[in-house]
C-alpha cells in the first residue's frame, strides 16, 4: 500500500512596480523563453550521508501531466533529463526503503522546477515498523493487511491533508514487516474491513485490532526514526466482528452515474480524524456497505472524479457507532468549486532591463490556500487537497478547480529572475459572481461556496525585479542557529501591500539572498527567530496576519537600516547587523 500525501500550497511571491513600463498582454501562442524551445534538468539523488544513489528512479512530471520523463540515476546518483519544454515541473525519487527528506519551507518555498536547474535531492532512510499477528491460542494470523497509520509526523504535527499510512500483509508466520515509513508517530492495526479488489478478503467482517490488543482509544503509538527500526510491535488479534454501515449517495450531475462514487470514513479520536476505511458505490447501484466498522465516532464523505467534469463532495456526516449496525445514511454529492482567470505580463522600458529573460507563462505555477483558522470543524481535512496548483494555459488564461467551500488566497510565483509579482485581484467594474470579494486578492481572503465559479482573477506580474544577496553579521559571539533577514516597504503607500514583504533564512554562516523583488525603497532588519517561526515568508503573506507585518515593519524601523532597489539591479556583498529581540539598534 503506498503511502498517501496530498499537496498543499504555499505562498511565495513579490509585488509592484516604481518605474513606467509597456504592459504586455498574452494574445497569442507564447513566445519562447529563449532561442531554444527546450531545456535540460540535471541533477543528483544522494542519502542523508551525502552519498550517491545509483539506480534510481526520477519521475519528472508537469502539473498538467502530459510532460515529464523519467529517468535513472548513474553509478554517481547523476541524472539528465533532456529536450523538456520549458514549463513547470514537479519532481519525485522512487528509491527502494527511502523517502525524501522533508522540505524546509523557509529554505525551499517553492517545490518545482524548471529547465536549466541543477537539483540536489536528498533521500533519508525509512523506517521499519515489524511485529507478528496472532490469534489467542498463539496460531498466527496469515495474509492480514496491518497498517501503520501516521498520526504525528517528525515536527510533532498530525497529518493535514490526507490519511497517511502504509501497510504490509503478514506472511505464513504471521510476521509483517512495513518499511520505508517517514519519520514520526504511528499506530499499528489490523486491516480486516478493507476490500481486496476483486480477491475475496477473509478478515472483511472484523473490526480493526490494534495493536497490541486493543481499540483505537487506547492504542499503543509508536515513534520511528529515520532509518530506525522497531521491533516487537505485536498485534494479538481480537476475532471481534465489525458493524456496518450501510445508505446511498445521490447526485444531480450527469457525469457522476456512469462510474459511481467512493465512500470513506474516519474515526475520530480527541478530535483528531485517523484510521479510515472505504467502500464504493458502483454505477447503478442502489446503495453502497462498510463493512468491519468497529465502535466509536466517524466522519463519512462521499466523493467522485470525472476527467471532464472534475471531483463532487458530499458534505461530511458525523457517524456514530455504538454496538449496532447504522443504516439509512444518504450522501448528497455536488460538484467543487472553482476560479478561472489571466496572467498579465508587463515588460519594462528600463534599459537595464532589456534583453533579459523573459518570465515564460507555463513555467508559472498557480494555486489556491484555504484559511485554516476559517475551516469548518465538521469537515474532513482531506478535502482540501482536491484543489491541485495549475499552470497557464499559452494564452494567459488559467483555472483552479476542485475547491472546496471556504476562504482561499492565491499563491504563485515568478521564476524568472527579473521578473516580480506585481500584484493579484478581481476586476473594479463589471463583476458578476464576485461582486462581494475584496478587490485586492492578495491582501484580503476570497471566499467560495459549493459549486461556485468565480471568474475574472486577473494576476499581473511586471518585468525590472531586483535582487539582494550578503550576510548577516553580529558585533560579539555567534550567530543563533536560525535567523531571518526581512524587506518591508519603507514608501507609505506600499505599506500595506502585502507582497511587498519579504524574509530569507540565513545559512550557518549568515548568508541571505532574496531574489523577484519589486524595485523601491524598503527598510532592512535582521533578527533571530523565535522558537514558533517557521514557514515565515508564507505567514508575512497572509491577509489576517496584519499584526506581523506591522511588528516587521516596526522593528526594523527601529533598525533604522535601509535600501534603495533599482530596476533590475543586483544588490551582491550586503552586509546588515543582527537585531536582538527586543533590543533595538540605537
Amino acid at each position: 500500500m503506498l503511502f498517501s500525501q496530498m499537496r498543499n500550497c504555499r505562498l511565495i511571491g513579490a509585488l509592484a512596480i516604481a518605474f513606467a513600463g509597456a504592459m504586455f498582454v498574452y494574445g497569442q501562442e507564447e513566445k519562447p523563453n529563449d532561442k531554444s524551445e527546450k531545456g535540460t534538468i540535471t541533477g543528483r539523488v544522494v542519502n542523508e550521508s551525502g552519498r550517491p544513489l545509483a539506480n534510481v528512479q526520477v519521475n519528472i512530471s508537469s502539473y498538467r501531466g502530459a510532460e515529464g520523463q523519467v529517468v535513472i540515476t548513474d553509478t554517481e546518483g547523476k541524472f539528465q533529463a533532456s529536450e523538456l519544454p520549458p514549463i513547470a515541473y514537479l519532481i519525485s525519487v522512487y528509491a527502494a526503503g527511502y523517502v525524501s527528506k522533508p522540505r524546509d519551507p523557509d529554505v525551499d518555498f517553492l517545490g518545482y522546477y524548471h529547465v536549466g536547474e541543477s537539483v540536489r535531492l536528498e533521500m533519508i532512510k525509512g523506517g521499519v515498523i515489524t511485529g507478528t499477528v496472532s490469534r489467542s491460542n498463539g496460531e498466527p494470523v496469515v495474509a492480514i493487511n496491518v497498517i501503520a497509520y501516521l498520526m504525528r509526523d517528525y515536527r510533532g504535527q498530525p497529518p493535514r491533508y490526507s490519511r497517511a499510512m502504509r501497510g504490509e500483509r503478514t506472511d505464513d508466520r504471521g510476521v509483517y514487516r512495513i518499511y520505508g515509513l517517514p519519520p514520526g508517530t504511528y499506530v499499528v492495526a489490523t486491516d480486516g474491513g478493507r476490500a481486496w479488489g476483486s480477491q475475496v478478503n477473509p478478515f472483511a467482517t472484523d473490526a480493526p485490532t490494534f495493536a497490541p490488543s486493543s481499540t483505537r482509544d487506547t492504542a499503543t503509538e509508536v515513534s520511528v526514526g529515520a532509518g530506525e527500526e522497531v521491533s516487537g510491535i505485536d498485534i494479538r488479534y481480537r476475532d471481534e466482528p465489525g458493524h456496518t454501515i450501510s445508505g446511498r449517495v445521490v447526485s444531480t450531475i450527469p457525469a457522476d452515474q456512469e462510474q459511481g462514487f467512493n465512500i470513506s470514513i474516519n474515526s475520530l479520536v480527541n478530535g483528531f480524524e485517523q484510521s479510515g476505511l472505504s467502500a464504493s458505490q458502483g454505477a447503478g447501484a442502489q446503495g453502497f456497505m462498510i463493512t468491519g466498522v468497529a465502535d466509536g465516532d466517524y466522519k463519512m464523505v462521499a466523493q467522485h472524479y470525472s476527467p471532464t467534469a472534475g471531483w463532487s463532495l458530499s458534505e461530511s456526516q458525523l457517524i456514530k457507532v455504538k454496538g449496532a449496525d447504522v443504516t439509512g445514511i444518504e450522501l448528497s454529492v455536488k460538484s467543487l468549486a472553482s476560479v478561472s482567470g489571466s496572467v498579465v505580463l508587463e515588460d519594462s522600458k528600463v534599459a537595464e532591463c532589456q534583453g533579459k529573460r523573459r518570465q515564460g507563462l507555463r513555467e508559472l505555477v498557480i494555486g489556491a490556500y484555504h484559511n485554516e483558522k476559517n475551516e469548518p470543524k465538521d469537515e474532513s481535512k482531506f478535502i482540501w487537497g482536491f484543489g491541485t496548483p495549475v499552470t497557464p494555459e499559452a494564452k494567459g488564461t488559467f483555472a483552479v478547480r476542485n475547491l472546496a467551500a471556504g476562504q482561499y488566497r492565491f499563491v504563485t510565483r515568478p521564476l524568472a529572475k527579473y521578473w516580480y509579482l506585481k500584484s493579484i485581484g478581481w476586476p473594479s467594474l463589471s463583476r458578476t459572481a464576485q461582486a462581494s470579494q475584496p478587490l485586492d486578492a492578495a491582501r484580503n481572503w476570497t471566499t467560495l461556496r459549493m459549486s461556485e465559479g468565480l471568474s475574472g482573477l486577473t494576476i499581473t506580474f511586471a518585468a525590472g525585479a531586483a535582487s539582494i544577496e550578503g550576510r548577516i553579521e553580529i558585533a560579539a559571539g555567534k550567530l543563533p542557529p536560525r535567523a531571518f533577514f526581512y524587506l518591508a516597504p519603507a514608501e507609505a503607500e506600499k505599506r500595506e501591500d502585502v507582497l511587498r514583504y519579504f524574509a530569507a533564512l540565513a545559512g550557518s554562516d549568515g548568508g541571505f539572498a532574496l531574489g523577484n523583488i519589486p524595485p523601491g525603497r524598503y527598510f532592512v532588519l535582521a533578527r533571530a527567530a523565535g522558537e514558533t517561526d517557521s514557514n515565515v515568508l508564507s505567514k508575512l503573506r497572509l491577509p489576517d496576519e496584519t499584526d506581523l507585518r506591522a511588528k516587521i515593519l516596526h522593528d526594523s524601523e527601529l533598525a533604522r537600516t535601509a535600501v534603495e532597489l533599482k530596476p533590475c539591479q543586483n544588490v551582491s556583498d550586503y552586509r546588515v547587523p543582527l537585531l536582538r529581540l527586543n533590543e533595538p539598534q540605537k
